[in-house]
């Protein structure tokens, strides 16, 4: 039997997914109207040389060339066996490294940084994000839905530069959070501020960490009745709890799941419940038994290790480029939290990080789902996309390889979102969501050196959509 759940989701992934199949007018004008930030602009394209690291999980393949015609990739395989067409812009980027457009999970359109600082980056943030690879966000938490929304049309027609949007409704908790999320008091008005901004247009809701199990149980059946997503930070409710609740899904990887808390009561968020972190066994019944549900139920869960990552006594220093990036003054008090945190003064033990990395491999090798985005809050040391190219070392450092990052940060984020098949993989046919790496990326351990993105077939210029931002992440 059809459902009206499964009426709407089909009508909001149609809607989305004939985008790409009709000219791509607005990406051409955004092309047009900043020329000084697009490194590639042609009708046919072809990138010879290159290391492909396609985003299925297949091994890597050098010599590989990439014909790009209009906004689909139209040919990919060795150099010399596939026919570039007459008149093609040939790009020979031996040396480098090609993956697919990156898709962020977990990539707020606002910041916070510095001693409680917050802004909505809507001009600094969007280029960075496509800067650093990011062809593809979910919003996942907004403080302004309205701006979401109409930077997202923006983006769309052409008059603002960025990436593809997936936006959010206002965060969804109960008794306790801050002043920009919705507050319920219960069901009904959880019901209600669902049903309202799910009729403004946005794609996903986000739970947060107070909201009870009516509450959460009343937003996914009113969500899922309007075609949109519900994903969590939770606490108060454990996972098995919103699997069961229907929950699409689950945000921060073990960092958010209070529910191997000793004597934790239902609806309740227990107090420093990650102290208990390092006692878990990933291997035990109930750790799987959290996998199985999820697994079962199609629940992906987000790594966003960066954002912790910054907090974790005896790490190396923040890489500079973060504090260039930064409005000045931002960047001097992000610089002094930084250094206490790594100097162990108020920090996350690397005990407590150790198993969250373990927790997320252990999760993948039952066979789960793993996305990735950067979540630039905290204290602000991992910004849009830098966060996101961080968080390609921090997976590996988790035990995976090169080929499993690069699906777990492209192809899994697309799978989740349910555009698998238009995005996330280099493959004929797919949008031309391309990023072009100098180095290759299996030997030097990260994607820092991004130098052109391609975006619906407009190649951007890294450097360029990075440089015009330089202090004013933080502020605009």
């Amino acid at each position: 039997m059809t459902t009206a759940r499964s009426l709407g989701s089909l009508g909001l992934l149609a809607a989305f997914l004939a985008l790409p199949t009709q000219p791509l007018h607005g990406q051409e004008r955004a092309a047009d109207r900043f020329p000084d930030l697009v490194a590639v602009d042609a009708p046919v394209v072809a990138l010879t040389g290159v290391k492909l690291i396609d985003g299925t999980g297949g091994a890597a393949r050098t010599g590989q060339t990439i014909v790009i015609e209009g906004e689909r990739i139209a040919a990919v395989g060795a150099d010399g066996s596939v026919s570039i067409p007459s008149g093609a812009e040939v790009h020979d980027l031996a040396g480098h490294t090609v993956i697919p457009g990156l898709v962020g999970m977990h990539n707020h359109s606002y910041y916070t940084g510095g001693n409680g600082r917050a802004a909505q980056l809507s001009f600094s943030g969007s280029r960075m994000y496509l800067g650093s690879g990011l062809t593809t966000i979910r919003t996942t938490g907004a403080r302004y839905p309205y701006e979401e929304l109409n930077l997202r049309r923006e983006i769309e027609a052409g008059r603002m530069v960025g990436p593809r949007m997936f936006t959010t409704g206002p965060y969804l908790t109960g008794e306790q959070g801050s002043r920009t999320m919705t507050l319920l008091e219960g069901p009904d008005q959880a019901r209600r501020v669902v049903r309202y901004w799910s009729e403004e247009g946005v794609d996903w809701f986000k739970a947060y960490t107070w909201i009870s199990r009516a509450e959460l149980g009343a937003a996914i059946e009113e969500a899922h009745e309007h075609g949109v997503k519900v994903t969590a930070h939770l606490c108060s409710v454990g996972y098995r709890e919103a699997v069961a609740l229907g929950i699409d899904n689950l945000e921060h990887g073990l960092f958010a799941n209070s529910e191997y808390t000793p004597g934790k009561q239902p609806d309740e968020c227990p107090s420093g419940f990650r102290n208990h972190f390092p006692n878990i066994d990933v291997n035990s019944p109930e750790v799987q038994a959290t996998f199985r549900d999820m697994i079962d139920n199609g629940v992906g869960m987000t790594s966003t290790l960066v954002v912790y990552e910054i907090s974790v006594a005896g790490r190396d220093p923040i890489e500079e480029r973060v504090y260039e990036v930064l409005a000045p003054e931002i960047a001097a008090e992000v610089r002094a939290i930084a250094e206490d945190r790594r100097a162990g003064r108020g920090a996350i033990a690397p005990e407590v990080y150790a198993k969250a990395l373990e927790y997320e491999r252990a999760f993948v090798d039952a066979g789960g789902l793993l996305a990735a985005g950067v979540d630039p809050t905290g204290y602000g040391a991992a910004p849009p996309g830098f966060g996101d190219q961080k968080n390609y070392e921090l997976l590996l450092e988790a035990g995976f390889s090169p080929v499993e990052v690069v699906r777990i940060m492209s192809a899994n984020g697309a799978t989740i979102l349910g555009i698998a098949d238009e995005v996330g993989t280099v493959e004929v046919g797919k949008v031309a969501d391309l990023v072009v790496i100098e180095g290759d990326i299996e030997a030097s351990g990260h994607i820092r050196d991004t130098r052109i993105v391609f975006h619906n077939g407009v190649g951007w210029d890294s450097p360029a959509l990075i440089e015009s931002v330089k202090g004013l992440v933080g502020v605009r």
